[in-house]
C-alpha cells in the first residue's frame, strides 16, 4: 500500500486542512461534487445476483433501492429471508420459520443510519454507494490497470476499527469503483477488486458486475450480478411489507444500547 503524497486532511467530511495545496483543495472539491452527482444518478435501482464464499455454494440475493433511504433485500431461493426499510419501519420476513417482525425505531438519526448500513450492507456491493471516508482522509491522482486516470482516497479508521488503513481507488472522472484495500495494525491485508462492470452510457457511469474478495493474498469469495437495472426504482409502497397468511407476527422497537454494544431490537 503506497503512502499518500499529501499532508493529512479531511476529504469527504470537508473540514478544511490549513496547509493543503491549492491543487489538493481543488481535487477534494471536485471529488465531493462528483460523488454527489453520482449518488443522484444512482437514486433508484434493482440488482440481482449471487454471493459466494470460497468452498461454499453461491447464495442468490436481490436488492432494490429508492432514494431517500428505501431499501429491500432478499436472500436465498426461494427468498428465505427478506429485509425492507420503508423510511419509517424495518421489516424482517423469515419464510423458513414463518416469522414476520416489524421494527419501530427510537434510535437517534446517526445510530439509525449506522444500523441500516450494517443491515443492508450485505446486499449493497461496492460501487453502488459512496466511500465511507470521513476522518483524516487524503487523496492523490494515480494510475490503475483498469484506468489511466484514477483517484486514490486513503483514511485511517477509528473506533472499533482503530488503526485500520482503508484505501479506495476510483476511476476519474466518473468515480467508478475499481479497488478497495485495507490493512490492519497486525499487517493483515484485505481487498475487494472490480473484475467486470456494467456501464450505462445515458447515466455516464459504471458499476461492478463481478467483485472478488481477497484476504492475505488468497481469494475468499466473489459477488456476481446477473441483473443490473439502474434508474428504475420500484414504487414507494413496494418497501412496506405485509405479513403472509399463517406467519407468526411480532412488533419490536430498535433502541439505543450501551456504547460498547450495537443497537438491538427491544
Amino acid at each position: 500500500m503506497r503512502p499518500s503524497l499529501f499532508a493529512p486532511c479531511v476529504l469527504l467530511a470537508l473540514a478544511g486542512c490549513s496547509r493543503k495545496t491549492d491543487d489538493t483543495a481543488a481535487l477534494a472539491g471536485q471529488v465531493k461534487q462528483r460523488l454527489a452527482e453520482r449518488d443522484a444518478k444512482l437514486s433508484g435501482y434493482h440488482i440481482a445476483g449471487t454471493v459466494k464464499d470460497e468452498g461454499q455454494d453461491p447464495v442468490p440475493f436481490t436488492f432494490d433501492y429508492r432514494a431517500p433511504q428505501r431499501m429491500r433485500g432478499t436472500l436465498g431461493t426461494p427468498p428465505t429471508r427478506i429485509f425492507s426499510w420503508d423510511g419509517t419501519h424495518l421489516f424482517e420476513q423469515l419464510d423458513g420459520d414463518k416469522r414476520f417482525t416489524t421494527f419501530k425505531s427510537e434510535l437517534p438519526p446517526a445510530k439509525l443510519a449506522g444500523f441500516l448500513t450494517e443491515t443492508f450492507g450485505v446486499f449493497t456491493p461496492e460501487g453502488f454507494r459512496a466511500p465511507l471516508l470521513s476522518r483524516g482522509a487524503t487523496l492523490r491522482r494515480v494510475k490503475h490497470p483498469r484506468a489511466q486516470d484514477a483517484v486514490e482516497l486513503t483514511a485511517t479508521l477509528g473506533g472499533e476499527a482503530e488503526g485500520v488503513a482503508l484505501v479506495y481507488v476510483l476511476r476519474w472522472p466518473g468515480l467508478d469503483f475499481l479497488d478497495k484495500r485495507s490493512r490492519a495494525p497486525d499487517g493483515t491485508e484485505a481487498e475487494v477488486r472490480m473484475e467486470e462492470e456494467h456501464c450505462d452510457e445515458a447515466l455516464g457511469l459504471c458499476v461492478p458486475k463481478r467483485l472478488t474478495r481477497w484476504l492475505g493474498g488468497q481469494k475468499m469469495g466473489e459477488t456476481v450480478l446477473g441483473r443490473v437495472e439502474l434508474n428504475s426504482p420500484p414504487p414507494n409502497d413496494a418497501f412496506t411489507l405485509l405479513p403472509p397468511e399463517g406467519y407468526d407476527v411480532k412488533t419490536r422497537t430498535l433502541v439505543e444500547a450501551p456504547a460498547e454494544n450495537p443497537p438491538t431490537g427491544g
